[in-house]
């Protein structure tokens, strides 16, 4: 595929065919908007991503970090030394799409007494109508 012919595709996220799905659920998927958002504070080494996000093990991290990278959204430097120094970081498309992700948290953060409010008069409803 040329240049022209790649950048004249079109991107539909509700076409089951489009690559534009594998990039969201890379993004989107638990791990992926907390590797961005964290990465969106500063570089970081592995091991102390690993601990900012706390909960992810170390294969998914470096999965979740291996697909970011290959997207776009995440810059990888691996530093010669003996043990290996590695860093990661955003890329500008990275920083754009943490700057989004940060929104939708601080939006849910803020909504979580609500939330917590809605499952329970749910979870009531539930049982009394059991």
């Amino acid at each position: 595929m040329t240049d022209a012919e790649h950048e004249a595709l079109v991107a539909d996220v509700f076409s089951a065919a489009c690559a534009s799905r594998a990039v969201l659920d890379h993004v989107t998927g638990r791990w992926g908007v907390l590797a961005l958002v964290a990465l969106d504070d500063g570089v970081f080494r592995f091991n102390a991503l690993r601990r900012r996000v706390q909960g992810v093990s170390e294969k998914m991290l470096a999965q979740t970090l291996q697909a970011l990278e290959r997207d776009g959204f995440v810059h990888r430097e691996a530093r010669p030394t003996i043990p290996p120094h590695v860093e990661y970081s955003l890329t500008p498309a990275g920083q754009e799409v943490a700057r989004r992700l940060r929104g939708l948290i601080e939006v849910l953060e803020a909504s979580v007494p609500g939330v917590l409010a809605a499952q329970s008069r749910y979870d009531a409803a539930k049982a009394a109508s059991a």
